[in-house]
């Protein structure tokens, strides 16, 4: 069983990264309502994670892989509640969008740690893809300023 909630939680994450690319790519192609529709899929990466987070007892997991699904879980409230519930434009608040910043890649670190223990396939799958979007985070935020 222990396998299967590691593949999981690897999907989840690899899945994850690949959208968050995507956002960003649309971002920078001045589509960012194609962005906006793949965080409709963003939000059903938590039923997963939820279920991880109540396997997890089970499992024996260390505190560290509650807070790295939480905090991702935290990430995927405030952005549900700022861009999708509240519609607050608060990409042009510094504050706001350094905590939200911190807060997505506190979550995103988090995901690259529960795909490590899938083994080194998804470890490195895991890398690969969040260097690719760590790195297009910050590009399109200098050519778009979103």
């Amino acid at each position: 069983m222990i396998e299967k909630m590691n593949l999981l939680g690897a999907i989840v994450a690899v899945a994850f990264f690949v959208s968050a690319i995507l956002v960003f790519i649309f971002r920078l192609l001045g589509k960012p309502q194609y962005g906006h529709w793949i965080g409709y899929f963003e939000f059903l990466l938590a039923f997963p994670l939820v279920f991880l987070l109540l396997k997890a007892p089970q499992l024996e997991r260390p505190v560290l892989y509650y807070i790295q699904i939480g905090c991702m879980l935290a990430w995927l409230i405030v952005l549900a509640l700022l861009d999708y519930i509240l519609k607050i434009d608060f990409r042009n608040v510094r504050w706001m969008v350094i905590s939200f910043v911190v807060l997505f890649f506190a979550g995103s670190g988090g995901m690259l740690g529960i795909a490590t223990n899938a083994g080194r396939e998804w470890s490195v799958l895991a890398i690969v893809l969040f260097l690719i979007m760590a790195i297009l985070t910050f590009v399109q935020r200098a050519v778009t300023g979103m």
